[in-house]
């Protein structure tokens, strides 16, 4: 195997972000979306939570695509007071979401799986962000827009919503919904790529 050579990935998640982070890994990305019921399990923990939803995309995905390419999957939670908070599907939702983040700290789960050659492996990374204390105005017109709808929390990282976060522990990749480093390793743990990958 030429360890130079660009890793090519099935991204079994139609998540923009991902191919994009994948992509900055130095892979290229084949996506194929699956669906599945992403419900939380009565007092599972949240951590739990994430890494079975990455493992059973994971396995969903290998056994409905019989791929010939290396799988990756994740999982991203937000977490409020042991609570997760989904993507929001309308407005109300989405400004009832960003008031309760408003000036306190959540956590931001991302959980990958990795399957190569018949092994699976995974990993999750967990970072904590703080909010300042959100203007009333601006989470209206934010509602307003598509940017919270596809997104655990009703807002990405990477968006507008930026401007409001004091502070992060962690991942800044991991919280946009696919932490670097863990990935990297993953990949690296099964020889799909290396540290000489560029």
């Amino acid at each position: 195997m030429n360890k130079y050579r660009q890793p090519i990935l099935c991204l079994a998640s139609a998540s923009p972000r991902r191919r994009e982070l994948l992509i900055q890994l130095g892979c290229q990305v084949q996506v194929q979306p699956i669906v599945m019921d992403e419900s939380r399990q009565k007092d599972e923990p949240p951590a739990d939570y994430c890494v079975r939803l990455a493992l059973a995309k994971n396995r969903l995905a290998v056994s409905q695509f019989n791929p010939a390419l290396p799988v990756i999957t994740a999982d991203t939670i937000v977490v409020l007071d042991d609570e997760t908070l989904g993507k929001p599907k309308d407005k109300k939702t989405v400004v009832a979401t960003l008031q309760r983040l408003s000036g306190v700290e959540h956590q931001v789960m991302t959980a990958i799986a990795v399957y190569h050659h018949g092994e699976v492996i995974h990993d999750i990374q967990i970072s904590r962000v703080q909010f300042a204390e959100l203007d009333e105005s601006w989470i209206s017109a934010y509602a307003n827009t598509e940017e919270p709808y596809d997104k655990a929390g009703a807002y990405g990282i990477q968006g507008t919503a930026g401007r409001w976060i004091e502070t992060i522990t962690g991942s800044y990749s991991g919280i946009m919904g696919l932490p670097l480093f863990e990935t990297a390793r993953l990949l690296t743990k099964l020889d799909i790529m290396s540290d000489k990958t560029l």
